[in-house]
């Protein structure tokens, strides 16, 4: 399901990554393409929201992002914001996005029918869908 969240109520505002790193009190940090995801691993106990900036959405540096800090173990709200399109809302989850706020309204029938797509994946990801290959094989 894609989630419009701008300006959710009682939500607190993102800080950017260095500004994060320099204060010891925020919950919500914002990505920008070019931030390492990896800085933030020592501090994934205590943020509750991970943003991750799509300024284009040809530029996929905030895939890597989300895998980087799934992998390393967060799980709270991971959300993409910008640039996201319909057909890539599914790679997105499969990266570890749960939650999305595109700049343009999505049609949720469209999304939930990309969703839907295809009921097998071919490789691992930072979600938990098992490949074919090992359904197939063990």
């Amino acid at each position: 399901m894609v989630e419009h969240l701008h300006g959710a109520e009682g939500e607190e505002p993102a800080v950017t990554l260095d500004a994060f790193l320099d204060q010891s009190n925020a919950t919500a940090v914002r990505l920008e393409p070019d931030d390492d995801a990896r800085a933030l691993i020592p501090h994934l106990g205590r943020l509750a929201l991970i943003e991750v900036a799509f300024p284009k959405f040809r530029d996929g540096r905030g895939y890597s992002s989300a895998r980087i800090l799934r992998e390393a173990g967060f799980t709270g709200e991971l959300r993409a914001q910008g640039d996201v399109l319909v057909d890539q809302i599914p790679l997105m989850k499969r990266c570890g996005f749960d939650s999305f706020a595109p700049e343009a309204p999505q049609n949720q029938a469209a999304v939930d029918a990309a969703l839907a797509r295809y009921d097998h994946v071919y490789q691992g990801a930072a979600d938990a869908a098992v490949p074919v290959w090992k359904l197939r094989h063990g």
